[in-house]
């Protein structure tokens, strides 16, 4: 963050001062809501939650270096006392952007945010010096904490932005409001709060109608809904996809036997062959998306293609391949699922199946319930299933309860016999039953809602690898 005293501080949030010796003290380190992060000069800011009070860390957070502390109350240590500490805090992002001038970016979508961000982060980088968010930090408390980052060197600002309800977006654009806006796709994440796809389009497109005369729109061609969004906004609009028409598009897109988009990148200013490290065909709709970021920002198309070729994973547990050394390969990808990145992930594990049949291997899909679908959600869980069986993934493991019973059910209602699905209560009941069967050449997906936590399964079966064998391809 840029350097302010306490006292400017106080007037940027409105807030009132207490316990400050000394007015002068400056803000040097960065804005923390989490004690433990806290570094010499930083401001930390206490959230009252339901379970945790920040407030009752404020002298520890004092004691280990910070400055001061943004508070709903006084708190015995140097302090900027505010009625609401989200809105102190999200004026101050406001004020510090301001007093910057980085050229803000900012994107939505229902999914495929975080893993267009990274690529956007990792090609801006080339350009100049990038503040972007560490995992999905898009509410009203992460994307502030992300803004806070900048400082006089920065020059681009990428931030990710979430919704839940019609309004969340806007209130995010009069944060920091956005110079190019992006919207991916309009899914079904959410669906349940939203109450359908129509709503959820009416929250994304908020992100453009906060831009300025002079600013761009990236939308994607592909999606009917978020192309008609050029009509919310009078900005410059610049679309991208696999349509003919689209400005930023690609062609011949294929996959490698390891599951590895390739594809020709086209831009108004010329092409490129790009072949990327991560997984799965849906990055290739992320690439072009971050392309036109790119583009938009003076990065010449072979850069551009040179960047994407060599980018990976940002944020972890997001189709984080690991090959185990007794030749297992696990994708987790359990950060978060919903059914547009279930079917992503699942043709992706397809894909790579390709190779591991080669040499003697299985697909594994071990999947948990999606959350937030509402009315939806058997028929969304019953489909995925199906798809599974489609695909030709050779077992589907459903981890949990009720919603992941229906994961199952259209698996069986799917296969030809009913072997290519088994539902198990827990993740520990998971792990014993792959532990039992996996062999060598298998690829095992592992992927649900962050609710449900399946990432520690994935661990847990990484770390089998390292594990002596019983000689029959499991670990003990």
């Amino acid at each position: 963050m840029i350097t302010l005293s306490l006292t400017e501080v106080a007037e940027i949030v409105g807030g009132q001062s207490h316990d400050i010796p000394d007015p002068t003290a400056e803000v040097t380190g960065p804005v923390v809501t989490d004690s433990r992060a806290v570094a010499p000069g930083a401001l930390f800011v206490a959230f009252a939650g339901a379970n945790v009070d920040g407030h009752d860390y404020a002298a520890r957070a004092v004691a280990d270096g910070a400055v001061g502390v943004l508070a709903t109350r006084p708190v015995g240590v140097p302090a900027v006392v505010v009625p609401d500490v989200t809105a102190a805090l999200g004026a101050l992002a406001r004020h510090v952007v301001e007093r910057l001038g980085a050229t803000t970016v900012a994107l939505t979508g229902s999914v495929g945010k975080t893993g267009t961000k990274d690529l956007i982060a990792q090609l801006l980088s080339r350009k100049g010096p990038t503040v972007y968010p560490a995992g999905n930090l898009n509410n009203e408390i992460g994307l502030p904490l992300t803004a806070l980052r900048a400082d006089a060197t920065t020059e681009h600002l990428v931030l990710e932005m979430g919704a839940r309800y019609v309004g969340d977006i806007r209130y995010l654009t009069e944060l920091v409001p956005p110079r190019i806006s992006l919207v991916l796709n309009v899914g079904t994440a959410h669906i349940g709060e939203f109450g359908g796809r129509e709503q959820i389009a009416r929250a994304k497109g908020e992100i453009v109608e906060a831009l300025p005369e002079d600013g761009v729109a990236v939308l994607n061609a592909d999606d009917p809904l978020v192309r008609a969004m050029a009509d919310r906004t009078k900005a410059r609009v610049v679309t991208f996809g696999e349509s003919d028409n689209a400005d930023i598009r690609a062609e011949n897109v294929r996959l490698t036997p390891q599951g590895q988009p390739a594809f020709t990148l086209h831009t108004p200013t010329g092409c490129s062959d790009v072949t990327m490290r991560l997984y799965g065909e849906h990055h290739v709709s992320n690439a072009l998306a971050a392309t036109a970021v790119a583009h938009e920002l003076g990065l010449p198309v072979d850069e551009i293609a040179s960047a994407l070729s060599e980018a990976g994973n940002l944020s972890r547990w997001r189709m984080e391949v690991t090959e185990r050394p007794d030749g297992v390969t696990i994708v987790n990808d359990a950060y978060n699922a919903n059914p547009e990145s279930m079917r992503a992930a699942l043709r992706a594990l397809a894909a790579m199946g390709k190779d591991a049949r080669s040499r003697g291997g299985r697909t594994w899909a071990v999947l948990g319930l999606m959350a937030e679908l509402g009315d939806e959600a058997l028929a969304e869980h019953d489909a995925v299933g199906r798809l599974a069986v489609r695909l030709n993934v050779s077992k589907l493991v459903a981890v949990g309860g009720r919603e992941a019973s229906w994961l199952q059910l259209g698996a069986y209602n799917e296969g030809s016999w009913g072997e290519e699905s088994v539902h198990v209560s827990d993740a520990e009941a998971a792990v014993d039953l792959l532990r039992r069967e996996l062999r060598p050449g298998d690829v095992v997906l592992v992927k649900a809602s962050r609710s449900v936590g399946l990432e520690r399964l994935a661990q847990t079966l990484v770390d089998d690898g390292a594990a002596p064998s019983d000689g029959q391809g499991a670990a003990r």
